[in-house]
């Protein structure tokens, strides 16, 4: 571990704030007193011998009160865990954006910027623990993601690869879905070496539909194991009108499995990007629409309140009601989404009392959050 100016404070009473710029392979620290004092500097590895070294730091200048960390559910997710396991409350700090050019920019300045933001009560958000069946959820949700992503590309290619095809096998192609295409190309019979544009295009295709068919067999399995485990940890959730094992999972993985750390449903609905923004002007009283917050959770949140328009006799009835009242089908989707993040809180909230991992001091440190807010 590297320290620079890991200088000692004059008084022994010292309360340590800890503002960590979190990288790959290297973390950089800076520690400040209660004061605001610098105590020192350090950098350490991204392993669980740097992390302990980096407390043990960190502790010589003083009783370790709390950590602000860049980034806790990204390069940070380990000394976050690692920290809380300790005892130490850990805050989330939002990476600064250095808008002008000659603003000077370094890993010291952004962890001591993160200490200060801790300093000051401008960093009050508790970090997800990640530690339970929601970030089993979100592994297996980026798995599926990332599946369904390379299937479609396959499907697009199976389709390029026809268009081009020669003439006679394009014939014989001709009129087939995407499942048929599949099946058909999947079963070519053909010799190890391709001699000829014809062969080399049905080495092509089998390649590329026996690649399709693998990936539906592994989405298959991913998605039996994400309703398994959203059944399991929310069963609730699933069954609100509207909402289905994959937008069911996408909100919980939004809340974490603490979601407790949400001091309220209106910061869930800020979360979400569904909290109204003012944009009155003179004698008009009107809201616009909220660009913020995770667009997945806004997404999910979205195709709900289609669903309930569809099917839901209770929602059509407002719908209808709202329309004449003159509101447009914008502003009434608009409601409907923070009328359904306001259930969905409830449920959420409801689900994580029951199944949080987290245990009394990690319940305290998250009270504690919520009061420095």
């Amino acid at each position: 571990m590297t320290t620079i100016g890991a200088g000692r404070p004059e008084t022994t009473e010292v309360a340590v704030i800890l503002g960590v710029d979190t990288h790959l392979d290297l973390h950089t620290a800076v520690a400040l007193d209660h004061l605001g004092r610098r105590l020192g500097q350090a950098s350490v590895p991204t392993t669980a011998k740097g992390y302990e070294e980096l407390l043990r730091w960190a502790e010589g200048f003083g009783p370790l009160r709390c950590a602000g960390i860049e980034g806790t559910s990204s390069y940070g997710a380990g000394l976050t865990r690692h920290l809380r396991a300790r005892g130490i409350e850990v805050l989330e700090v939002e990476r600064p954006k250095h808008r002008r050019s000659n603003l000077q920019k370094s890993d010291p300045s952004d962890a001591e910027a993160a200490a200060r933001a801790v300093l000051a009560g401008e960093a009050s958000g508790v970090p997800k623990s990640a530690d339970g069946t929601v970030e089993m959820i979100r592994t297996l949700r980026a798995a599926r993601r990332s599946a369904v992503k390379a299937r479609t590309q396959a499907a697009n290619q199976l389709q390029a690869l026809r268009v081009t095809a020669p003439e006679q096998l394009r014939r014989h192609l001709r009129g087939l879905s995407t499942k048929e295409l599949v099946s058909v190309a999947a079963r070519f019979r053909l010799a190890d070496d391709p001699r000829d544009v014809q062969a080399a295009t049905k080495f092509a295709l089998r390649s590329v539909a026996r690649r399709y068919e693998a990936l539906s067999e592994e989405i298959s399995e991913l998605e039996a194991h994400l309703e398994r485990l959203v059944g399991q940890v929310a069963p609730e959730l699933v069954s609100l009108p509207g909402i289905g094992t994959d937008n069911a999972a996408t909100l919980l993985v939004v809340a974490g499995d603490n979601p407790q750390r949400l001091r309220s449903e209106a910061s869930f609905a800020n979360l979400c990007g569904v909290a109204p923004i003012e944009a009155s002007s003179g004698k008009v009283v009107r809201h616009r629409l909220n660009r913020g917050g995770n667009r997945e959770a806004n997404r999910a949140l979205y195709m709900t309140c289609l669903a309930r328009m569809r099917r839901d006799l209770r929602t059509q009835e407002y719908v209808a009601r709202r329309t004449q009242e003159g509101k447009s089908k914008r502003e009434i989707i608009r409601c409907l989404k923070r009328y359904v993040a306001r259930e969905v809180y409830r449920v959420l909230i409801s689900c994580g009392a029951r199944s949080s991992p987290t245990g009394p001091k990690e319940e305290a440190q998250i009270a504690a959050g919520s009061n420095a807010a």
